[in-house]
């Protein structure tokens, strides 16, 4: 038998860390979890798990995520019509992962109810799942939209989808904390009322942006996969022209800025960058993998939000983009036409100066335009 290459003995030996760690967390629960116990189940030596995972709490959420990404998708036989409908099935799906007062204390279903106590613990992790969560407002409120458009020129439904959330959050913590407190028939009911909220949501003035700087640089990106719809990204070809937006965990907001300020049937992406790989990219795509099995459940594929969303843990993608180091703070952006970038920015509002300034806009006045106002909102 041939030997194992040190890529093939890594990979092999992570992938027995995050068995054991499973079995250890669905038996104990994190607090109760010991380290020196799951390297014991993975017939491995304690610094063999550090060296693979920063410390049990990346390990908790790349266990966590690891479970998001392989959990099965029931397929949507009724695709939703309105948004009232859209609601109510996201509710149901959502509902449909948390535990029940029948499962035991302990075990697969329950193992994710020390989540957001660990989450809550630090600000280093509270930060970035307070934007991941906008992010998934994002997503909600641009698929809404595409069900139901506002009412106005500059209306929008971000409001509807975070009233969402947070009621179906308040669920999740109420379902570990208290189970059996509410029916989760009510919360169905309560969420699908939601789209008949009238909000007065709308698209604020942007602020100042910074200046566009043209280029003409080869976009060759690394093979990627869109957490939104779960297939691989369309980042080449005429299908990846459009805006590539790079963020850090603390900016993901501006995702919105590149969707609204993008020409009608441009592709954006979100890269998702972190200075923080071993913790928090794994929270990264637990968030948001989680939340878009629920979105592609209870949305037909043609509500599905213009918006591709990347996660980006070695920073390949953003290298390709040309920034070559990244932070939670990170915002930057790139506008890619035939196959190549023809626009930089970097900074607050580097997304809503790629998304709005052409390549022949920026190289023909000097970058000029990247001061413009804002277009009308797009979907």
């Amino acid at each position: 038998m041939s030997r194992l290459s040190r890529t093939q003995l890594q990979e092999r030996n992570r992938a027995r860390v995050l068995a054991a760690a499973s079995e250890e967390f669905a038996e104990r629960g994190f607090r109760d979890a010991k380290i020196d116990a799951i390297a014991e189940r993975a017939e491995l030596t304690r610094g063999a798990v550090y060296s693979n995972f920063p410390g049990k709490r990346a390990l908790y959420f790349t266990v966590l995520a690891d479970l998001a990404e392989r959990a099965p998708e029931p397929p949507n036989p009724e695709p939703s019509l309105t948004p009232h409908e859209a609601l109510g099935a996201l509710a149901r799906a959502w509902l449909a992962r948390l535990p029940l007062t029948t499962d035991e204390r302990h075990g697969l279903a329950r193992i994710g109810v020390d989540l957001m106590p660990e989450i809550l613990a630090d600000e280093r992790t509270r930060r970035p799942f307070a934007q991941l969560t906008k992010l998934n407002a994002i997503l909600l409120g641009l698929a809404l939209e595409r069900l139901r458009p506002p009412a106005t020129p500059d209306g929008r439904l971000m409001r509807v989808a975070e009233a969402t959330l947070t009621t179906l959050h308040g669920a999740s913590q109420l379902a570990a904390a208290a189970p059996g407190f509410t029916d989760p028939f009510t919360i169905v009911g309560a969420c699908e009322r939601l789209a008949g909220l009238d909000l007065d949501d709308r698209w604020p003035s942007t602020p100042w942006i910074p200046r566009a700087r043209p280029a003409d640089e080869a976009w060759s990106p690394p093979p990627a996969v869109d957490a939104v719809r779960g297939e691989p990204a369309r980042l080449t070809g005429g299908d990846g022209d459009g805006v590539v937006a790079i963020l850090g965990l603390h900016r993901l907001e501006a995702a919105e800025e590149a969707v609204r300020a993008a020409p009608a049937g441009a592709e954006v992406t979100a890269v998702l960058v972190t200075g923080d790989p071993g913790e928090l990219a794994p929270l990264a795509r637990l968030a948001v993998t989680e939340f878009c099995g629920c979105l592609r459940q209870a949305f037909p594929p043609s509500a599905w939000p213009r918006l591709q969303v990347v996660f980006d843990d070695s920073g390949a993608l953003a290298a390709a983009a040309g920034v070559l180091a990244v932070s939670d703070a990170t915002e930057a952006a790139v506008r890619v036409e035939a196959g190549r970038i023809v626009v930089r920015a970097d900074g607050r509002g580097a997304c809503h100066t790629a998304a709005s300034t052409p390549g022949e806009a920026v190289a023909g006045d000097g970058g000029r335009s990247a001061r413009s106002s804002a277009p009308a909102p797009g979907r």
